[in-house]
Protein backbone atom coordinates (compact mmCIF):
# COMPACT_ATOMS: atom_id res chain seq x y z
CA UNK A 1 0.00 0.00 0.00
CA UNK A 2 2.79 2.59 1.28
CA UNK A 3 4.59 1.62 -2.51
CA UNK A 4 1.33 2.37 -3.93
CA UNK A 5 0.94 5.55 -2.54
CA UNK A 6 4.33 6.79 -3.28
CA UNK A 7 3.96 5.40 -7.00
CA UNK A 8 1.13 7.65 -6.86
CA UNK A 9 2.46 10.63 -5.48
CA UNK A 10 5.53 10.20 -7.98
CA UNK A 11 2.94 10.39 -10.60
CA UNK A 12 1.00 13.31 -9.66
CA UNK A 13 4.63 15.30 -9.16
CA UNK A 14 5.79 14.49 -12.92
CA UNK A 15 5.24 17.12 -15.84
CA UNK A 16 4.90 14.49 -18.52
CA UNK A 17 2.37 12.42 -16.60
CA UNK A 18 0.31 15.83 -15.80
CA UNK A 19 0.56 17.17 -19.19
CA UNK A 20 -0.39 13.12 -20.58
CA UNK A 21 -3.14 13.84 -18.28
CA UNK A 22 -4.57 17.24 -20.03
CA UNK A 23 -4.02 15.26 -23.99
CA UNK A 24 -5.84 12.32 -22.74
CA UNK A 25 -8.69 13.82 -21.04
CA UNK A 26 -8.97 16.28 -23.66
CA UNK A 27 -8.50 13.07 -26.21
CA UNK A 28 -11.02 11.27 -24.43
CA UNK A 29 -13.77 13.88 -24.64
CA UNK A 30 -12.93 14.58 -28.27
CA UNK A 31 -13.44 10.71 -28.87
CA UNK A 32 -16.98 11.41 -26.85
CA UNK A 33 -17.39 14.30 -29.14
CA UNK A 34 -15.66 12.73 -32.41
CA UNK A 35 -17.99 9.44 -32.04
CA UNK A 36 -20.87 11.42 -31.79
CA UNK A 37 -20.09 13.59 -34.52
CA UNK A 38 -19.21 11.15 -37.08
CA UNK A 39 -22.39 9.36 -36.54
CA UNK A 40 -24.65 12.46 -36.70
CA UNK A 41 -22.39 13.33 -40.41
CA UNK A 42 -22.45 9.56 -41.40
CA UNK A 43 -26.47 9.45 -40.98
CA UNK A 44 -26.34 12.82 -42.50
CA UNK A 45 -24.66 12.51 -46.07
CA UNK A 46 -24.57 8.69 -46.04
CA UNK A 47 -21.51 6.46 -47.45
CA UNK A 48 -21.37 8.45 -51.11
CA UNK A 49 -21.76 11.88 -50.08
CA UNK A 50 -19.38 11.14 -47.50
CA UNK A 51 -17.21 9.47 -49.42
CA UNK A 52 -16.87 12.77 -51.49
CA UNK A 53 -16.29 15.08 -48.52
CA UNK A 54 -13.20 12.26 -47.57
CA UNK A 55 -11.88 12.14 -50.90
CA UNK A 56 -11.47 15.78 -51.38
CA UNK A 57 -10.44 16.60 -47.89
CA UNK A 58 -8.11 13.65 -48.16
CA UNK A 59 -6.24 15.42 -51.45
CA UNK A 60 -6.07 18.83 -49.59
CA UNK A 61 -4.65 17.23 -46.36
CA UNK A 62 -1.96 16.23 -48.47
CA UNK A 63 -0.61 19.62 -50.18
CA UNK A 64 -1.81 21.97 -46.82
CA UNK A 65 0.73 20.58 -44.52
CA UNK A 66 3.20 22.69 -46.64
CA UNK A 67 1.38 25.96 -45.43
CA UNK A 68 3.60 26.51 -42.57
CA UNK A 69 6.56 25.13 -44.19
CA UNK A 70 7.94 23.10 -41.26
CA UNK A 71 7.80 26.61 -39.17
CA UNK A 72 5.42 25.73 -36.12
CA UNK A 73 7.71 22.43 -35.97
CA UNK A 74 10.91 25.03 -35.95
CA UNK A 75 8.94 27.00 -33.36
CA UNK A 76 8.38 23.95 -31.00
CA UNK A 77 12.26 23.18 -31.22
CA UNK A 78 13.96 26.21 -29.93
CA UNK A 79 11.26 27.80 -27.98
CA UNK A 80 10.82 24.86 -25.90
CA UNK A 81 14.89 24.74 -25.15
CA UNK A 82 15.09 28.36 -25.17
CA UNK A 83 11.51 30.62 -24.33
CA UNK A 84 13.13 34.27 -25.10
CA UNK A 85 12.62 34.37 -28.49
CA UNK A 86 9.30 33.25 -28.69
CA UNK A 87 7.87 36.11 -30.89
CA UNK A 88 10.46 35.74 -33.79
CA UNK A 89 9.44 32.10 -34.46
CA UNK A 90 5.73 32.95 -33.70
CA UNK A 91 6.29 35.93 -36.56
CA UNK A 92 7.65 33.46 -39.03
CA UNK A 93 4.76 30.99 -38.39
CA UNK A 94 1.96 33.53 -38.90
CA UNK A 95 3.68 34.68 -42.57
CA UNK A 96 4.93 31.22 -43.75
CA UNK A 97 1.13 30.26 -43.54
CA UNK A 98 -0.71 32.72 -44.45
CA UNK A 99 1.69 33.39 -47.33
CA UNK A 100 1.91 29.70 -49.27
CA UNK A 101 -1.77 28.63 -47.41
CA UNK A 102 -3.22 31.63 -49.64
CA UNK A 103 -0.97 30.26 -52.41
CA UNK A 104 -1.87 26.39 -52.12
CA UNK A 105 -6.10 27.24 -51.44
CA UNK A 106 -5.55 29.39 -54.90
CA UNK A 107 -3.91 26.09 -56.61
CA UNK A 108 -6.07 23.49 -55.49
CA UNK A 109 -9.00 25.25 -56.60
CA UNK A 110 -7.71 25.53 -60.03
CA UNK A 111 -6.50 21.90 -60.11
CA UNK A 112 -8.81 19.29 -58.11
CA UNK A 113 -12.26 20.11 -60.19
CA UNK A 114 -10.23 18.94 -62.92
CA UNK A 115 -9.04 15.27 -61.42
CA UNK A 116 -12.30 14.02 -61.31
CA UNK A 117 -15.76 15.47 -61.86
CA UNK A 118 -16.78 14.68 -57.78
CA UNK A 119 -14.94 17.87 -57.04
CA UNK A 120 -16.58 21.49 -57.54
CA UNK A 121 -14.62 24.63 -57.28
CA UNK A 122 -16.82 25.60 -54.26
CA UNK A 123 -16.23 22.41 -52.24
CA UNK A 124 -12.88 22.59 -52.84
CA UNK A 125 -12.58 25.99 -52.21
CA UNK A 126 -14.06 25.30 -48.48
CA UNK A 127 -12.17 22.69 -47.58
CA UNK A 128 -8.82 24.27 -48.87
CA UNK A 129 -9.49 27.48 -46.72
CA UNK A 130 -10.79 25.61 -43.45
CA UNK A 131 -7.46 23.45 -44.16
CA UNK A 132 -4.82 25.17 -45.37
CA UNK A 133 -5.09 28.37 -43.58
CA UNK A 134 -7.50 28.26 -40.67
CA UNK A 135 -6.57 24.12 -39.49
CA UNK A 136 -2.83 25.44 -39.83
CA UNK A 137 -2.85 28.61 -37.89
CA UNK A 138 -4.75 26.62 -35.04
CA UNK A 139 -2.63 23.71 -34.97
CA UNK A 140 0.47 26.26 -35.04
CA UNK A 141 -1.32 28.43 -32.00
CA UNK A 142 -1.34 24.38 -30.53
CA UNK A 143 2.47 23.99 -31.08
CA UNK A 144 3.16 27.38 -29.47
CA UNK A 145 1.30 26.03 -26.06
CA UNK A 146 2.67 22.96 -26.50
CA UNK A 147 6.37 24.51 -26.58
CA UNK A 148 5.74 26.25 -23.07
CA UNK A 149 4.72 22.87 -21.49
CA UNK A 150 0.61 24.19 -21.49
CA UNK A 151 -0.99 20.92 -22.70
CA UNK A 152 -4.16 21.42 -20.77
CA UNK A 153 -4.84 24.75 -23.34
CA UNK A 154 -3.28 22.51 -26.50
CA UNK A 155 -5.91 20.01 -25.24
CA UNK A 156 -8.90 22.45 -24.76
CA UNK A 157 -8.45 23.91 -28.57
CA UNK A 158 -8.36 20.49 -29.93
CA UNK A 159 -12.04 20.05 -28.20
CA UNK A 160 -13.56 23.07 -29.05
CA UNK A 161 -13.30 22.44 -32.47
CA UNK A 162 -14.45 18.72 -32.10
CA UNK A 163 -17.17 19.92 -29.56
CA UNK A 164 -18.29 22.97 -32.30
CA UNK A 165 -18.29 20.40 -35.17
CA UNK A 166 -20.66 17.62 -33.32
CA UNK A 167 -23.21 20.51 -32.49
CA UNK A 168 -23.21 21.48 -35.96
CA UNK A 169 -23.73 18.12 -37.34
CA UNK A 170 -26.61 17.74 -35.06
CA UNK A 171 -28.10 20.62 -36.03
CA UNK A 172 -28.40 19.95 -39.58
CA UNK A 173 -29.64 16.37 -39.27
CA UNK A 174 -32.55 17.79 -37.40
CA UNK A 175 -32.61 20.95 -39.54
CA UNK A 176 -32.18 19.02 -42.95
CA UNK A 177 -32.42 15.21 -42.59
CA UNK A 178 -30.18 14.69 -45.06
CA UNK A 179 -27.13 16.92 -46.94
CA UNK A 180 -24.68 17.05 -49.47
CA UNK A 181 -21.00 17.25 -49.09
CA UNK A 182 -21.01 20.84 -50.26
CA UNK A 183 -23.55 22.04 -47.60
CA UNK A 184 -21.23 20.05 -44.96
CA UNK A 185 -18.25 22.27 -45.87
CA UNK A 186 -19.69 25.34 -46.61
CA UNK A 187 -21.38 25.60 -42.64
CA UNK A 188 -18.12 23.60 -40.99
CA UNK A 189 -15.82 26.55 -42.55
CA UNK A 190 -17.59 28.77 -39.75
CA UNK A 191 -16.64 26.55 -37.26
CA UNK A 192 -12.70 26.64 -38.64
CA UNK A 193 -12.62 30.44 -38.80
CA UNK A 194 -14.11 30.50 -35.38
CA UNK A 195 -11.92 28.13 -33.78
CA UNK A 196 -8.59 30.21 -35.97
CA UNK A 197 -9.49 33.34 -34.30
CA UNK A 198 -9.88 31.86 -30.60
CA UNK A 199 -6.73 30.18 -30.46
CA UNK A 200 -4.57 33.22 -32.06
CA UNK A 201 -6.73 35.48 -29.32
CA UNK A 202 -5.13 32.93 -26.80
CA UNK A 203 -1.40 33.20 -28.11
CA UNK A 204 -1.77 36.48 -27.86
CA UNK A 205 -3.05 37.22 -24.98
CA UNK A 206 -0.39 34.53 -23.12
CA UNK A 207 2.55 35.40 -24.74
CA UNK A 208 2.16 38.72 -26.64
CA UNK A 209 2.32 40.22 -29.89
CA UNK A 210 4.87 38.08 -32.61
CA UNK A 211 7.97 40.21 -34.69
CA UNK A 212 9.60 39.42 -37.96
CA UNK A 213 12.78 38.75 -38.99
CA UNK A 214 13.58 37.57 -42.62
CA UNK A 215 16.85 36.59 -41.84
CA UNK A 216 15.36 34.30 -39.29
CA UNK A 217 12.97 33.02 -41.66
CA UNK A 218 15.72 32.34 -44.08
CA UNK A 219 18.47 31.14 -41.60
CA UNK A 220 15.70 28.07 -40.54
CA UNK A 221 14.19 27.92 -44.27
CA UNK A 222 16.11 24.29 -44.51
CA UNK A 223 15.16 23.18 -40.85
CA UNK A 224 11.70 24.11 -41.38
CA UNK A 225 11.41 22.62 -44.86
CA UNK A 226 12.97 19.43 -43.59
CA UNK A 227 10.20 19.10 -40.70
CA UNK A 228 7.34 19.98 -43.72
CA UNK A 229 8.22 17.27 -45.91
CA UNK A 230 8.70 14.68 -42.82
CA UNK A 231 5.04 16.00 -41.70
CA UNK A 232 4.10 15.66 -45.87
CA UNK A 233 5.51 12.28 -45.58
CA UNK A 234 2.73 10.78 -42.93
CA UNK A 235 0.25 12.81 -44.53
CA UNK A 236 0.90 11.41 -48.05
CA UNK A 237 0.40 7.51 -46.65
CA UNK A 238 -2.83 8.48 -44.15
CA UNK A 239 -4.50 10.28 -46.68
CA UNK A 240 -3.34 8.98 -49.98
CA UNK A 241 -5.11 5.92 -50.53
CA UNK A 242 -8.77 7.93 -49.72
CA UNK A 243 -7.34 10.82 -51.98
CA UNK A 244 -7.23 7.35 -55.00
CA UNK A 245 -10.40 6.04 -54.53
CA UNK A 246 -11.85 9.71 -54.64
CA UNK A 247 -9.78 10.17 -57.75
CA UNK A 248 -10.95 6.77 -59.46
CA UNK A 249 -14.93 8.06 -58.46
CA UNK A 250 -15.34 4.95 -55.67
CA UNK A 251 -17.37 7.28 -53.52
CA UNK A 252 -19.42 4.82 -51.77
CA UNK A 253 -16.03 2.62 -50.93
CA UNK A 254 -14.51 5.93 -49.98
CA UNK A 255 -16.77 6.68 -47.60
CA UNK A 256 -17.15 3.10 -46.05
CA UNK A 257 -13.49 2.62 -45.67
CA UNK A 258 -12.97 6.23 -44.19
CA UNK A 259 -15.67 5.14 -41.38
CA UNK A 260 -13.60 2.53 -40.33
CA UNK A 261 -10.25 4.35 -40.63
CA UNK A 262 -11.83 7.18 -38.62
CA UNK A 263 -12.66 4.84 -35.74
CA UNK A 264 -9.32 3.42 -35.65
CA UNK A 265 -8.14 7.16 -35.56
CA UNK A 266 -10.62 7.78 -32.61
CA UNK A 267 -9.44 4.74 -30.50
CA UNK A 268 -5.66 5.54 -31.38
CA UNK A 269 -5.91 8.68 -29.65
CA UNK A 270 -4.67 7.79 -25.91
CA UNK A 271 -1.52 6.40 -27.74
CA UNK A 272 -1.35 9.53 -29.44
CA UNK A 273 -2.01 11.90 -26.74
CA UNK A 274 1.22 10.30 -24.70
CA UNK A 275 2.81 11.04 -28.10
CA UNK A 276 1.99 14.69 -27.97
CA UNK A 277 2.96 15.07 -24.20
CA UNK A 278 6.11 13.63 -24.37
CA UNK A 279 7.61 15.21 -28.15
CA UNK A 280 9.12 18.57 -26.52
CA UNK A 281 10.56 16.28 -23.74
CA UNK A 282 12.27 14.21 -26.97
CA UNK A 283 14.29 17.36 -27.94
CA UNK A 284 15.56 18.02 -24.21
CA UNK A 285 16.59 14.02 -23.88
CA UNK A 286 18.20 14.31 -27.31
CA UNK A 287 20.68 17.44 -25.97
CA UNK A 288 22.29 14.33 -24.45
CA UNK A 289 22.64 11.99 -27.46
CA UNK A 290 20.39 9.12 -28.91
CA UNK A 291 21.11 6.76 -26.28
CA UNK A 292 19.13 9.21 -23.84
CA UNK A 293 16.19 9.21 -26.64
CA UNK A 294 15.84 6.02 -27.09
CA UNK A 295 15.77 4.85 -23.30
CA UNK A 296 13.14 7.39 -23.51
CA UNK A 297 11.46 5.96 -26.45
CA UNK A 298 11.50 2.45 -24.75
CA UNK A 299 10.38 4.03 -21.58
CA UNK A 300 7.47 5.50 -23.84
CA UNK A 301 6.63 2.52 -25.76
CA UNK A 302 6.43 -0.02 -22.17
CA UNK A 303 2.93 2.24 -21.88
CA UNK A 304 1.71 2.57 -25.09
CA UNK A 305 2.40 -0.83 -26.77
CA UNK A 306 -0.33 -2.42 -24.23
CA UNK A 307 -2.56 0.13 -24.33
CA UNK A 308 -2.51 -0.52 -28.28
CA UNK A 309 -2.93 -4.08 -27.83
CA UNK A 310 -5.89 -3.63 -26.24
CA UNK A 311 -7.88 -0.80 -28.21
CA UNK A 312 -6.98 -3.32 -31.15
CA UNK A 313 -8.89 -6.48 -29.58
CA UNK A 314 -11.78 -3.85 -28.33
CA UNK A 315 -12.39 -2.43 -31.87
CA UNK A 316 -12.76 -6.41 -33.49
CA UNK A 317 -15.36 -7.01 -30.93
CA UNK A 318 -17.58 -3.67 -30.87
CA UNK A 319 -17.24 -3.78 -35.41
CA UNK A 320 -20.35 -5.57 -35.95
CA UNK A 321 -22.33 -2.47 -34.37
CA UNK A 322 -21.36 0.11 -37.34
CA UNK A 323 -23.86 -0.23 -39.20
CA UNK A 324 -26.63 -0.40 -36.58
CA UNK A 325 -25.16 2.83 -35.04
CA UNK A 326 -24.27 4.92 -38.56
CA UNK A 327 -26.74 3.10 -41.07
CA UNK A 328 -26.76 0.26 -43.55
CA UNK A 329 -25.09 2.09 -46.08
CA UNK A 330 -21.77 1.69 -43.86
CA UNK A 331 -22.29 -2.21 -43.06
CA UNK A 332 -18.86 -3.45 -44.73
CA UNK A 333 -17.29 -0.70 -42.49
CA UNK A 334 -17.69 -4.18 -40.32
CA UNK A 335 -15.20 -5.55 -42.22
CA UNK A 336 -12.92 -2.68 -43.14
CA UNK A 337 -12.74 -1.88 -39.15
CA UNK A 338 -11.03 -5.69 -38.46
CA UNK A 339 -8.98 -5.17 -41.28
CA UNK A 340 -7.53 -1.99 -39.74
CA UNK A 341 -7.65 -2.76 -36.08
CA UNK A 342 -4.11 -3.68 -35.72
CA UNK A 343 -2.87 0.04 -36.90
CA UNK A 344 -3.01 1.23 -33.03
CA UNK A 345 -0.55 -1.15 -32.37
CA UNK A 346 1.95 -0.59 -35.57
CA UNK A 347 1.66 3.13 -34.80
CA UNK A 348 2.99 2.81 -31.25
CA UNK A 349 6.24 1.77 -32.44
CA UNK A 350 6.74 3.83 -35.29
CA UNK A 351 5.66 6.95 -33.13
CA UNK A 352 8.28 5.73 -30.36
CA UNK A 353 11.46 5.33 -32.28
CA UNK A 354 10.16 8.38 -35.03
CA UNK A 355 10.10 11.07 -32.43
CA UNK A 356 13.60 9.59 -30.60
CA UNK A 357 15.16 9.93 -34.15
CA UNK A 358 13.83 13.31 -34.39
CA UNK A 359 14.53 14.69 -31.02
CA UNK A 360 17.95 13.06 -31.53
CA UNK A 361 18.98 15.17 -34.58
CA UNK A 362 17.95 12.38 -37.05
CA UNK A 363 15.05 14.19 -38.32
CA UNK A 364 16.34 13.88 -42.32
CA UNK A 365 17.04 9.95 -41.19
CA UNK A 366 13.29 9.88 -40.43
CA UNK A 367 12.26 11.99 -43.28
CA UNK A 368 14.10 9.35 -45.62
CA UNK A 369 12.37 6.72 -44.06
CA UNK A 370 8.50 8.09 -44.32
CA UNK A 371 9.41 9.27 -47.94
CA UNK A 372 10.31 5.47 -49.00
CA UNK A 373 6.93 4.37 -46.51
CA UNK A 374 5.02 7.36 -48.69
CA UNK A 375 6.41 6.13 -51.67
CA UNK A 376 5.30 2.19 -51.37
CA UNK A 377 1.95 3.16 -50.05
CA UNK A 378 1.59 5.00 -53.87
CA UNK A 379 2.53 2.45 -55.85
CA UNK A 380 1.04 -0.58 -54.13
CA UNK A 381 -2.52 1.61 -54.39
CA UNK A 382 -1.92 2.05 -57.74
CA UNK A 383 -2.38 -1.50 -58.51
CA UNK A 384 -4.34 -2.69 -55.14
CA UNK A 385 -7.26 0.19 -55.50
CA UNK A 386 -8.13 -0.17 -59.21
CA UNK A 387 -8.28 -4.14 -58.54
CA UNK A 388 -9.66 -4.17 -54.93
CA UNK A 389 -10.73 -0.84 -53.94
CA UNK A 390 -11.25 -0.06 -50.06
CA UNK A 391 -10.21 -3.80 -49.21
CA UNK A 392 -6.77 -3.20 -51.48
CA UNK A 393 -6.40 -0.05 -49.49
CA UNK A 394 -6.74 -1.75 -46.50
CA UNK A 395 -3.77 -4.34 -47.32
CA UNK A 396 -1.49 -1.05 -48.22
CA UNK A 397 -2.33 0.76 -44.70
CA UNK A 398 -1.65 -2.58 -42.76
CA UNK A 399 1.73 -3.37 -45.13
CA UNK A 400 3.02 0.53 -44.85
CA UNK A 401 2.49 1.36 -41.12
CA UNK A 402 3.96 -2.20 -39.95
CA UNK A 403 6.58 -1.95 -41.92
CA UNK A 404 7.43 1.90 -41.03
CA UNK A 405 7.42 0.91 -37.27
CA UNK A 406 10.19 -2.21 -37.83
CA UNK A 407 12.52 0.21 -40.10
CA UNK A 408 12.29 2.88 -37.73
CA UNK A 409 13.52 0.65 -34.88
CA UNK A 410 15.95 -0.70 -36.94
CA UNK A 411 17.37 2.13 -38.00
CA UNK A 412 17.16 3.65 -34.17
CA UNK A 413 18.87 0.66 -32.61
CA UNK A 414 21.73 0.98 -35.65
CA UNK A 415 21.99 4.19 -35.08
CA UNK A 416 22.49 4.11 -31.57
CA UNK A 417 25.59 1.36 -31.67
CA UNK A 418 27.01 2.66 -34.33
CA UNK A 419 27.78 6.60 -33.72
CA UNK A 420 27.08 9.25 -31.91
CA UNK A 421 24.36 11.39 -32.57
CA UNK A 422 24.72 14.14 -35.44
CA UNK A 423 22.78 17.30 -34.91
CA UNK A 424 20.03 19.43 -37.16
CA UNK A 425 22.01 21.01 -39.77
Amino acid sequence: MARLLEELRRIRGSVLARNAGWMLASQGLSVVCQGVYFILLARLLGSAEYGIYVGVFATVAILSVYSPMGSQFTLLRHVSQDPKDFALYWGNVLITTCTLGSLFVGLLVWCMPRLTSSYTWPLVLCVALGDCLCGQLTDGCSRVFQAFDKMRITALLGLLVNLLRTILAGYLLLTLRHATARQWVLTTLAVSLLAAFAALALVTWHYGRPTFSVCLLRHNLGEGVVFALSSSTSSVYNNIDKAMLGHYGMNAANGIYAMAYRVVDIATMPVTSVHAAAFPRFFRKGVSGVSSTVTFALRILKRTAPLAIILTLAMSLVAPAIPHVVGKSFSESVLALRWLCLLPVFRSFQLSAGDALTGSGHLRTRLGIQGMAASFNFFINLFLIPHYGWIGAAWSSLATDGLLGVINWVVLLMIRFARPARRYA
